[in-house]
């Protein structure tokens, strides 16, 4: 079966999402354009997380190296909820990230998860065969807006135990820095 590619060249909305209550969240991708067309795919929230750092990473050091015009972090400007129905492309297995010099723009890609572990080469590459992905093209400008929503997405799930750092649940918390009573 063929490869499919869901192309997005400046979308009209790229963003990071989730569906559900703290502690039972599942996180999204989500590309719209003008169109009107919409493709979901999910992934685990440490994604979300390396995606918007790795992201951040890039746009400095492109403004560092290049003659490329950078902007500086932005606001959160698109705080709406994903765009319904959030339907399930496919679940993100690996994601690459780069840098189209010609197009002044950031390559995100979201690659599925197959049969066979992914190789490296299969990412962001236009091949026939392989994963199907989520290939989106983006100003550096809408990058700065993807960081900072992201950054906010993730920060809004439950809040961390002080002594154990992992998420407090409402039902109760047994840290393990208590020797298992519960808080």
């Amino acid at each position: 079966m063929p490869r499919q590619v869901h192309l997005f060249d400046r979308p009209s909305r790229f963003v990071a999402g989730t569906v559900g209550q703290p502690g039972d969240r599942t996180f999204y991708l989500q590309a719209s354009d003008d169109a009107g067309r919409t493709v979901s795919v999910a992934l685990e929230k440490t994604q979300v997380q390396v995606l918007a750092d790795r992201m951040a990473d890039l746009l400095d050091e492109i403004a560092d190296r290049a003659d490329a015009v950078i902007p500086p972090d932005a606001a959160v400007d698109d705080l709406e909820p994903l765009t319904p129905p959030v339907d399930e492309e496919f679940r993100v297995a690996a994601m690459g990230l780069a840098w189209d010099g010609a197009a002044q723009a950031v390559v995100v890609e979201a690659v599925a998860a197959g049969e066979e572990p992914i190789e490296e080469d299969a990412i962001l590459s236009d091949s026939e065969e392989g994963p199907d992905a989520l290939r989106v093209t983006i100003t550096p400008m809408a990058a700065r807006a993807f960081i900072a929503r992201a950054r906010r997405v993730i920060a809004a799930g439950r809040p961390s135990c002080p002594l154990c750092s992992m998420p407090l649940d409402v039902t109760g918390h047994v840290c393990p820095r208590q020797n298992g009573y519960r808080r």
